[in-house]
């Protein structure tokens, strides 16, 4: 007997060319129309149930989505409740509650998985999923180090899988009105970008051992991560910075964002050269274990560059504004963030200011806003072959490499060249830093 999943399995492999024949920039649209029914109902699992949340509750339950959430996944019994009390305003049915991600991706009636757990999990439920049979909408960032950040591309490929950044200023009107007008030739030939993020993020607890909290599945949080005791204050965002397991500290949290757009306007695929300055500058004596203040410089070839500001706990908004991209041109300048775009002339003189009517969350916590909705439609209709990725992999993971370029320098403490054809480092002492360790049986593979 041939199920939904077969059916949909047999019609995948007409995107076989589209993925393995990609270009970094873009895949055309008519490549993707054998994938899946155009008007076919999607079944949707998210997995990871925290501050992403709120971006899921408008794109899921449109009807115009025309999707049924299957699954809310979450190694947290009390995040799984609250979702699903959450949903239960927005849909008429209710979806399982599933607290170990592989039993999700066992069902074989789910077609796409959402993945918005923590850093450490992205590529491994990715690839999990997609071998499952899955499209996967993986949040930023999709990766964890360069060595997932090759497989995850090397999968999707495999696999034949659609699979999506959630970098959603790529569906942006008014950034990708911006950015055509750049690449025509608005403020000349761009040769530099300033990508920047302020925030004023408090002091954060000391890990201190302590009970694993009523209701949390600590060893599959742990997941691919290595084995250790439970300390306070850890499944709950602040892993993002108790060191290197889960996370990938502000750049990766956001940055990504940014520097995913200086790399869009500017054109350039991975860099020649990285070097930084870091360090944690703030609260000497708390937990948090990482930089929280960076200034990177990203080298390309054509004597461009791009530079990272990341200020994680100084509010001093050096730019004017929370976090945006500024591009320099030999005849203008743009700058653009999640709210505007000022387009000006080469002595500074605004030629215009175009104002979205955007409520994306900027600095504050989770949240989402037409962006993220944009985003995965986006997302939903590509699958269905109805149109085309606005942030495919393979052009996502090169903006994800600057990210982990950037923690590579800080960690070795050392600026390196890099191979802008492979994207490989060109020093053995950094390329230490190109994977991680896993516990036993957890190792990502293709």
């Amino acid at each position: 007997m041939t199920t939904r999943r077969d059916f949909i399995s047999k019609t995948v492999l007409g995107g076989a060319a589209l993925l393995a024949g990609s270009s970094a920039m873009g895949m055309a649209a008519g490549s993707y129309r054998r994938i899946i029914g155009s008007n076919e109902r999607l079944n949707v699992a998210i997995a990871g149930l925290g501050r992403r949340l709120g971006g899921y509750y408008e794109p899921v339950s449109l009807k115009s989505s025309n999707v049924r959430l299957v699954y809310l996944c979450d190694v947290m019994k009390s995040q799984r409740e609250k979702a699903s009390a959450e949903f239960s305003k927005l849909i008429d049915y209710k979806p399982k509650l599933e607290n170990d991600i592989r039993k999700v991706i066992d069902d074989k009636e789910v077609d796409i998985l959402i993945n918005a757990t923590p850093d450490h999990w992205h590529t491994p439920g990715s690839i999990m999923a997609m071998k499952g049979g899955k499209h996967v909408y993986v949040e930023k960032p999709c990766s964890h180090n360069m060595n997932e950040n090759e497989i995850l591309l090397a999968a999707a490929k495999k696999y034949y899988k659609i699979v999506q950044m959630g970098n959603q200023q790529r569906s942006s009107d008014h950034t990708i009105e911006i950015i055509n007008e750049i690449h025509n030739g608005a403020i000349g030939e761009p040769y530099k970008a300033t990508a920047f993020y302020t925030n004023s993020r408090g002091r954060v607890p000391v890990q201190s051992p302590a009970p694993v909290l009523e209701g949390l599945d600590w060893e599959l949080f742990q997941g691919p991560a290595p084995r250790r005791d439970y300390t306070a204050e850890t499944w709950d965002y602040n892993w993002h910075w108790y060191g290197w397991d889960y996370g990938t500290a502000e750049a990766g949290n956001n940055g990504t964002h940014e520097m995913d757009i200086a790399r869009w306007a500017l054109q350039v695929g991975f860099p020649k050269y990285v070097e930084v300055q870091a360090a944690k500058r703030h609260f000497p004596n708390d937990g948090w274990e990482m930089y929280d203040s960076m200034e990177a410089s990203f080298k390309f070839n054509g004597d461009k560059i791009i530079e990272w500001d990341g200020q994680s706990r100084n509010g001093y908004e050096t730019y004017g504004a929370g976090r945006g991209t500024i591009i320099y041109g030999t005849e203008g300048s743009v700058f653009v963030d999640r709210d505007k775009y000022v387009l000006k002339d080469r002595a500074g003189k605004v030629i215009r200011t175009t104002e979205s009517a955007s409520n994306e969350a900027g600095t504050a916590l989770g949240g989402g806003g037409d962006m993220t909705t944009a985003h995965m439609v986006n997302f939903f209709d590509t699958v269905r072959g109805k149109s085309e990725l606005t942030a495919p992999i393979a052009d996502a993971s090169i903006s994800m490499a600057m990210v982990h370029y950037a923690n590579m320098a800080y960690r070795s403490g050392k600026e390196f060249k890099v191979d802008d054809r492979s994207g490989r480092v060109l020093d053995d002492e950094v390329m230490n830093l190109w994977s991680r360790e896993y516990a036993p049986g957890w190792r990502p593979s293709v």
